[in-house]
């Protein structure tokens, strides 16, 4: 490794092929970050992503520095809409779907116990090794706001920890968690991403994880509401 590669700073990308995971991508290569991706296969019924963010890593010239972590235990663990199957995901079409400007009291069937903690802890890990100072990810307050782990609170904690449990903190260096999105609108999320070129044609939202979208499942129907009043068309297929 040469000297300018040495100096330059590093950030690792939590990636999961979607629409706000490519955003930071695209933030945090226009912030100057050497990008390192991360990805999980976590039995998640949409592992069609994991396709999806492996194309973004390649559109970005960052496959080499690519990892896929398998936490395929979640799906046996279940308890989520997104892990067990006998949980439905919400819809329009089965009733249950949530409108993406209310504000729900009840944290949505959708939220997978414990799956930020992890990956920010698998994360931390990635960027102690790689040299990293930040770890970006692509949490929202203000869509699905009922998830704990989306929170700025949660954040904050876990920078504590990582400050407290890694040999960067003790030494004073740290690493930083980057949540470019977390109090953005979808439609600026999208907005702000195809002004830097985000090649969104490359990732998929929808959580039925079929090769088209479904266009009704809750977080379709975020994604297409954000192009719409971002007042641009979302570029890959749907089924409806």
């Amino acid at each position: 490794m040469n000297a300018s590669n040495e100096n330059k700073k590093r950030a690792v990308i939590i990636l999961s092929g979607g629409l706000d995971s490519t955003t930071c991508m695209g933030l945090a290569k226009e912030a100057g970050y050497e990008l390192y991706p991360l990805s999980f296969d976590y039995g998640q019924r949409h592992k069609i992503e994991i396709e999806n963010a492996k194309q973004v890593a390649e559109h970005y010239g960052v496959s080499q520095r690519h990892k896929i972590i398998k936490l395929d235990f979640l799906r046996d663990f279940g308890g989520s809409a997104l892990t067990d199957d006998s949980i439905d995901v919400p819809n329009v079409m089965n009733g249950n779907g949530h409108a993406a400007e209310s504000e729900e009291s009840e944290i949505p069937v959708t939220y997978v116990p414990g799956r930020n903690l992890l990956f920010l802890s698998i994360a931390t890990s990635y960027a102690e090794v790689t040299g990293s100072e930040a770890i970006y990810i692509g949490v929202n307050a203000l869509d699905y706001s009922g998830y704990p782990d989306c929170r700025p609170e949660f954040i904050h904690k876990v920078e504590e920890v990582i400050a407290l449990a890694t040999k960067v903190g003790v030494e004073g260096k740290g690493i930083s968690i980057q949540t470019p999105l977390i109090n953005w609108s979808k439609a600026k999320i999208v907005a702000e991403g195809l002004k830097i070129g985000v090649p969104y044609e490359l990732t998929t939202s929808c959580y039925n994880g079929k090769a088209e979208a479904c266009g009704v499942c809750d977080s379709c129907r975020l994604r297409l509401k954000g192009f719409e009043e971002a007042g641009s068309k979302d570029p890959i297929p749907y089924l409806t």
